[in-house]
């Protein structure tokens, strides 16, 4: 049986082994008789040993160094019908509890239930954590991320400049549309002016010796 899976409830006396739970309560067996049983969670409370902590005169401590003191106190556990020989074993066994905060009632719980796990032969140790992971991998694991961003900038920078290079491609196109047609339509009409004027003075020419013979008649 091991130490974390005991828990007391409320309105039992004595510590039980959780061996199931459920939503509407859990199913404990009494480490005193062995007797299973089902306590609802609408009339009792459960609380892990585990979980327990005992005020003292500085910061809280869990209910198994209180236990650890009980073993290395010498003589017999007090009689829990006597409250002071309660409170003067433990000022002996545990001198910086707070007893203004710690009840008598507390005080023989803790000596009931220290019994209890004797009689059963339960080792009195938490349950050990499992070692975080150090946070060297962690930034290992980030160093490739960094360098990986930096293709993504050059790219960027490509694309601008290729926007860049298009964009005075555009603006010659227009000139150049712009300027053919004005080149090509000012030699026509030169040309044409000129056509016409060298008609002009041939057909005077023709027309003026045919009047002078004319009047040699008269």
């Amino acid at each position: 049986m091991e130490y974390s899976k005991l828990v007391a409830v409320t309105g039992l006396p004595g510590l039980y082994e959780l061996i199931n739970s459920k939503s509407d309560g859990a199913i404990v067996r009494s480490l005193e008789d062995n007797s299973t049983k089902f306590a609802a969670s609408r009339i009792h409370n459960f609380s892990h040993l585990e979980s327990i902590e005992v005020f003292t005169t500085g910061d809280n401590v869990n209910l198994v160094e209180i236990f650890y003191a009980m073993e290395k106190a010498a003589g017999s556990l007090p009689d829990t019908k006597d409250n002071a020989a309660v409170k003067k074993y433990f000022e002996k066994a545990y001198p910086d509890l707070d007893f203004e905060r710690v009840y008598p009632s507390d005080l023989k719980k803790m000596v009931k239930w220290f019994e209890v796990l004797k009689k059963n032969n339960i080792e009195i140790k938490l349950t050990e954590l499992p070692e975080e992971e150090e946070e060297e991998v962690v930034v290992v694991e980030e160093k490739p991320a960094k360098k990986e961003a930096k293709p993504a900038s050059t790219e960027v920078a490509k694309k601008e400049a290729k926007v860049e290079e298009e964009k005075p491609a555009k603006k010659a196109v227009k000139k150049e549309t712009k300027a053919a047609p004005e080149a090509e339509e000012k030699p026509v009409k030169k040309s044409t002016a000129k056509k016409e004027e060298t008609k002009k003075p041939a057909k005077e020419k023709e027309e003026a010796p045919k009047k002078k013979p004319a009047a040699k008649k008269k």
